[in-house]
């Protein structure tokens, strides 16, 4: 087992923790590795009764993958990205597909791969210190870890706004989206977590009971512009919609979108236009596998990463620059099945 997790059992809970502060817990491939043992492990295990995941020290639950490293892979023959990959996705699943109730406790920053190991959980609370986003389409990614089918049934198009946009929310705008189940003051963690483990069977009852009342939520203001705005799945189409609205809220967002990758941004809108109709979360992380192992091999992963994360000079080079450029055949060969020898499997 990765010293970048700590899992224990303490009463009748199996207890996951992230362990790398310095990286505010990005996953890496041993770390999802780690957490799908320890939930194989603890399956048959009648003693255990419910699953909890959080953090360690450090501020931030988890700010996603480990980019760097992929950003590495995918410019050689992107083995390491797709053997993390189809590592997390699995991970994803097993969460998702999981008989036992799991807690998520989403303190801190949630975002990319934090969001993919929460939104998995039957109980996920948020806190004051919760940010959480999916910012891929930010360095050529697109929103994965299972985001084509949690974003996709998001009310209205909020889904698609934070996909295109990646805005970030807070916990009350967690809870408010159906993000988060629950709302508690980060000073009630540790003792929601000890009666939790102490009494499996009262999971609702203690989070009730501790829960606080999270401030208004900031986006209900602005839900009529999203789904008016944001109502199509052309991205040329809900940029034009930004433009012809005056409003300073639409010219922020119409600002953000032309900092994005332009094909990330239109395979982030076919993703969720098939995600809302995928019967299965499996196939979710199927498709998902095969649109990943194509995109972190295409220039704009490789240069977004550059830019945000290796450089910080922010100032990705698009390829194509304009949404215009980013054609139907390349979308289609970005979300071309793989072969059955690479196409990712649930184990």
């Amino acid at each position: 087992m990765t010293d970048d997790l700590i899992v224990r059992v303490e009463e009748r809970a199996g207890i996951i923790s992230l362990n790398r502060p310095g990286a505010i817990h990005a996953l890496n491939i041993a770390m999802c590795e780690g957490i799908s043992a320890a939930l194989e492990a603890w399956r048959s295990d009648d003693a255990i009764e419910v699953v909890i995941i959080d953090h360690s020290e450090g501020r931030g639950f988890c700010a996603g993958g480990d980019i760097r490293l992929l950003a590495e892979s995918g410019a050689g023959d992107g083995r390491a990205a797709r053997d993390f990959f189809r590592a997390e996705y699995r991970m994803n699943n097993a969460l998702f597909a999981y008989a036992k109730p799991i807690v998520a406790f989403m303190d801190g920053v949630t975002m990319g791969g934090g969001v993919g190991l929460s939104l998995p959980c039957e109980y996920r609370v948020a806190t004051e210190n919760t940010r959480f986003a999916m910012p891929e389409t930010g360095i050529g990614l697109f929103p994965d870890v299972g985001g084509g089918w949690y974003l996709s049934r998001l009310p209205g198009r909020v889904g698609q706004f934070l996909a295109l946009t990646g805005a970030r929310l807070d916990g009350a705008e967690c809870v408010e989206l159906g993000l988060a189940t629950h709302y508690l003051p980060s000073e009630h963690l540790a003792e929601a977590k000890q009666r939790i483990a102490q009494d499996p069977g009262r999971i609702k009852g203690i989070l009730g009971q501790l829960a606080g009342k999270p401030p208004e939520a900031r986006i209900v203001a602005n839900l009529d512009k999203i789904n008016r705005l944001f109502a199509s799945d052309e991205l040329e189409e809900v940029m034009d919609a930004l433009g012809r609205d005056e409003s300073e809220w639409a010219q922020r967002e119409l600002d953000t979108l032309c900092t994005k990758s332009p094909l990330s941004c239109k395979v982030s809108l076919r993703l969720l236009r098939e995600g809302a109709t995928m019967p299965f979360f499996i196939d979710e992380m199927r498709q998902e596998f095969a649109v990943a192992s194509h995109i972190v091999q295409r220039h704009d992963f490789i240069e977004g990463v550059r830019a945000l994360i290796v450089d910080k000079d922010n100032r990705p080079e698009w390829d194509p620059p304009h949404p215009d450029g980013v054609t139907a055949h390349m979308i289609d060969t970005i979300f071309a099945p793989l072969p059955d020898d690479e196409a990712w499997t649930p184990a």
